[in-house]
């Protein structure tokens, strides 16, 4: 529970330090002395957005720390431990606003971001505003209180969460089934170009061999000439020939007696030339008797050139590119095989999302089922006694027509009201005056709050348009929440001011240059005048003085 609120510079509020306990505390004070000042400032440490503005006048920053004990509270233990954040003692949210419109954040002296102290804040405090019941209008409204006095939180979550899961998958299912024709036609193109190269059945260098070998055989006569004469020249001719003359130089020079050193240079150097000519020799030997000019081949050779060729103006490519253009088609075949298998995928995914969808959807009814009846007779009763006598209250869940999975779950929820005898039940909208609005609103603020984890309550002049012997239930109804955990009131009224278990006076310091707001826990005779002050003005009266005093023990019986 909140223990301890502490606030500078914020708003008019130069200082304030406030010790809280269990049970019903009232706030009351004249009207503009910031009552709900401090709510607001407590807001801010539970993430609330704030700008410059809240600075007080003449201060550089607002600095406002709420303190909780969280002996009652495992899931706030359990959130800070997941984000070792943490410590010994209570936990401590602060928050500071700087002049200049900065905001920090911290938990446990540890800086966070606002996310976090929203998270936190919503397992430590549930706020009730003087404008909640305008909410009681939305749709949305009645589903979050039913789903919340269910207990169906984490249910209806995961619904949403489901049919999130649900539409995104059938988008990209209908994506990839929109553009199957395309490529269907694609994939049918590819199979078939693929087909005309895998018949081809070019190698990776078949056809630089093929356009030499196709070369070498055009040639055939001039190159069978050309070598026989190089063979001649240099081995076989009568007149004259390379080798010849080679043997006539070696043995010339070898005959030489005590030849100079450069003399046996040139005859090394004539020997290897003798030598490489030879094998010269032989090697041409080979070629020539190896050397095929079959007509035959040399078709051969043509029409399967004429084949690549062909194949590759088809496609706009070089014949050297046939290769790569095979492979480059099978890759893009594989990633359209590959879509087909996305669609069957995203098939099988999208069924199997609408079937835990449909589960959970169905369990989520059943919890709406049985709270609605609970919900809508409890609050019948709180209604009856907040001055509607006869009126009546229902929950009716309308099956949703639409053909997509609804984020919401199977059914809307929709809050009926009679407020008098006789009338038909309609929807609150349509039948609900605004002092109507107003005790609905509290009846079923104080009934979910029965039902919440959540150990302080907080009501900022939820009473509002209510008056005589209605406001003193109410101030019952609070109380009986206080004695359960920790209920704040702000309040106007005499009758719920003099149902607190503490009441704390929120004032006005008047100094010679400025005004600040004070706060003042009462005692027992204090509280007396301050709840005369609420019956009767600023006079006190003997007689208002006994009305307040017995309004205040009468409480306490």
């Amino acid at each position: 529970m909140l223990v301890h609120l502490s606030v500078h510079n914020y708003a008019i509020v130069e200082h304030l330090d406030l010790e809280l306990e269990r049970g019903m505390s009232v706030i009351t004070g004249e009207t503009g002395a910031g009552k709900s000042i401090m709510l607001d400032a407590l807001g801010l440490t539970l993430g609330d957005r704030a700008d410059s503005g809240v600075v007080r006048p003449g201060a550089d920053k607002a600095d406002i720390l709420a303190t909780f004990d969280l002996i009652d509270i495992p899931e706030a233990r359990t959130w800070l431990n997941e984000r070792d954040l943490d410590g010994e003692g209570p936990c401590i949210l602060r928050r500071v606003i700087t002049s200049e419109g900065r905001s920090r954040g911290y938990i446990n002296g540890t800086p966070c971001p606002l996310a976090d102290l929203k998270a936190l804040g919503e397992l430590l405090i549930d706020i009730h505003s003087q404008h909640e019941h305008q909410s009681l209008l939305k749709a949305e409204t009645h589903r979050r209180l039913l789903d919340e006095y269910a207990g169906a939180g984490d249910l209806s979550r995961q619904v949403q969460l489901a049919a999130q899961k649900w539409r995104q998958t059938r988008l990209e299912l209908e994506r990839l089934s929109n553009s199957g024709d395309e490529q269907r036609a694609r994939h049918q193109l590819l199979s078939y170009q693929l087909e005309e190269l895998e018949n081809l059945g070019l190698g990776e260098n078949e056809l630089e061999q093929l356009e030499q070998e196709h070369k070498n055989l055009t040639n055939a006569d001039a190159l069978f000439g050309i070598c026989r004469q190089v063979i001649e020249q240099c081995s076989e001719s009568d007149s004259g020939n390379v080798l010849s003359a080679l043997t006539a130089s070696l043995n010339r020079l070898s005959a030489v007696q005590n030849a100079p050193g450069a003399l046996s240079e040139s005859v090394t150097m004539l020997a290897s030339a003798q030598i490489q000519v030879e094998e010269a020799v032989g090697e041409l030997n080979r070629f020539l008797d190896n050397f095929d000019a079959d007509p035959a081949r040399l078709q051969q050779l043509e029409e399967r050139l004429d084949t690549i060729y062909t194949l590759a103006r088809k496609h706009r490519i070089h014949p050297s590119e046939v290769v790569a253009l095979q492979q480059q088609l099978f890759e893009e075949l594989e990633s359209l095989n590959a879509s087909d298998e996305s669609v069957d995928r995203l098939a099988d995914e999208l069924a199997a999302y609408g079937r835990h969808y449909q589960e959970k959807a169905e369990e989520l009814s059943q919890l709406r089922q049985q709270a609605a009846a609970q919900l809508a007779a409890a609050v019948e009763v709180e209604i009856q006694r907040l001055g509607m006598p006869g009126g009546r209250f229902t929950i009716e869940l309308h099956p949703n027509t639409q053909a997509d999975l609804h984020p919401n779950g199977l059914e809307t929820i929709e809050l009926l009201v009679s407020a008098n005898p006789g009338q038909p039940l309609k929807s609150l909208a349509k039948v609900a005056s605004g002092g109507e609005l107003s005790r609905i609103s509290l009846a079923i603020q104080v009934i979910t709050a029965q039902t919440s984890r959540v150990p302080t309550l907080v009501f900022d002049e939820v009473d509002v348009g209510i008056g005589g012997p209605t406001a003193e239930i109410v101030g019952q109804l609070l109380r009986r929440l206080g004695e359960r955990g920790q209920v704040l009131t702000v309040t106007h009224l005499p009758q719920v001011a003099a149902q607190g278990h503490h009441h704390l006076f929120v004032h006005k310091v008047r100094g010679s240059d400025e005004t600040r707001t004070a706060v003042s826990s009462l005692g027992k005779s204090e509280r007396v005048e301050e709840v005369a002050r609420m019956l009767g003005g600023i006079d006190l009266t003997k007689e208002s003085l006994a009305h307040a005093k017995k309004m205040v023990v009468t409480a306490k019986s």
